[in-house]
């Protein structure tokens, strides 16, 4: 038997809201993980600008620090495009942001 359009319809809203649904369930879990970042961000920048990054750089140029550590933070561009990437982001979000009309009409 053949579906009416109601059916359809009523099927078709009943799927946009279960991906919509999962959807904002994602991001609400991605966000509550990015808003915890930015203290770790700021740390991050306040350590990028202080002597002590700059000690623990030029103590890598000259061979002081272990071999095996982990020294991506000393990376001038990994931190760099870190805070851009994120700086990039944050300006997508607002743009997002106020692009949506959120009031119902």
């Amino acid at each position: 038997m053949k579906k009416s359009k109601q059916v359809e319809r009523i099927e078709k809203m009943e799927k946009l809201m279960d991906e919509s649904n999962e959807a904002i369930k994602e991001l609400e879990k991605s966000f509550r993980k990015y808003s915890r970042a930015q203290k770790k961000i700021d740390e991050l920048a306040e350590y990028y600008f202080s002597a002590e990054w700059k000690k623990d750089f030029e103590d890598d140029e000259k061979g002081k620090l272990p071999k095996d550590l982990k020294r991506g933070v000393l990376s001038e561009d990994g931190l760099y495009n870190m805070f851009s990437d994120n700086d990039d982001l944050m300006k997508k979000m607002e743009r997002f942001i106020r692009k949506q009309d959120i009031s119902f009409k």
